[in-house]
C-alpha cells in the first residue's frame, strides 16, 4: 500500500494538470485558465495557487486507489467460483479464459463501484476555483465535498459517468488480473 500511495503523491501534480485542462476545454471563455500544455498548466498552478496546489484531492486520490484494489481484489476469487459455474468450468487445470475474463469483467465493476465517489471528489476537488465575488473556494476538504455533492446531488451523484468510468476499470482490472494469474500458474510450474 506504501509503495501505491508513494505513486499517487508523484502522479498527482499531473492528475491535477489532466483534469484541469479537460475542465478548461468545456468550461465557458470566461472562466477558462487557458493552459498552453502539461507544463503550462504545472508552472501557473504553483505560481498562481502555491506549491500546495497541485496536490489538491491527495487524499481522495489515495483513498481512490485503496477502494479500486479492494474492490477488484477482495471479489475476484469469488468472482471466478461464480463465473465457472456459470460457464460449466469445471476448473480442474485451473479456470479457463473465459471465467478468467468472466470474473475480472466483474473485478473491474466493484473495483469501479468502490472508487468512483473517491474519484469524483478527487475531481472536484483538484478542479475547483475561488468565488470570484468572496474569494472562498467551494470545498473545505473531502468530507464538505462529499456532504455537498450527497445534498445537492443525492447518492447517485456519487455515480454519474459510471458507464464511462467501468469501461476505463474493467480492462485495467482484466490485465491486471489476468497478469497475476500467468505470474503465479508459472511460478507455481517452476516450484514443482
Amino acid at each position: 500500500m506504501a509503495s501505491g500511495s508513494i505513486a499517487v503523491c508523484i502522479g498527482t501534480p499531473f492528475d491535477i494538470a489532466l483534469v484541469r485542462l479537460q475542465a478548461d476545454s468545456m468550461a465557458p471563455e470566461k472562466e477558462r485558465r487557458n493552459y498552453k500544455n502539461v507544463f503550462d498548466a504545472l508552472f501557473r498552478t504553483t505560481t498562481e495557487e502555491g506549491v500546495g496546489a497541485l496536490f489538491k484531492g491527495l487524499l481522495p486520490n489515495i483513498l481512490r486507489g485503496m477502494a479500486m484494489n479492494v474492490g477488484m481484489l477482495a471479489c475476484y476469487d469469488q468472482a471466478k467460483e461464480v463465473t465457472a459455474r456459470v460457464l460449466n468450468d469445471p476448473m480442474t487445470d485451473g479456470p479457463s479464459l473465459p471465467t478468467k475474463l468472466g470474473s475480472a469483467a466483474i473485478a473491474g465493476f466493484t473495483a469501479a463501484f468502490f472508487s468512483l465517489p473517491f474519484d469524483l471528489v478527487k475531481s472536484r476537488l483538484m478542479n475547483q476555483k475561488p468565488d470570484v465575488d468572496t474569494g472562498k473556494l467551494p470545498y473545505r476538504g473531502v468530507m464538505d465535498c462529499a456532504v455537498k455533492i450527497a445534498q445537492r446531488e443525492g447518492p447517485l451523484g456519487f455515480y454519474g459517468g459510471f458507464a464511462a468510468y467501468y469501461g476505463r476499470c474493467a480492462p485495467h482490472a482484466m490485465i491486471i488480473l489476468l497478469s497475476i494469474e500467468s505470474i503465479t500458474s508459472f511460478y507455481r510450474k517452476m516450484l514443482s
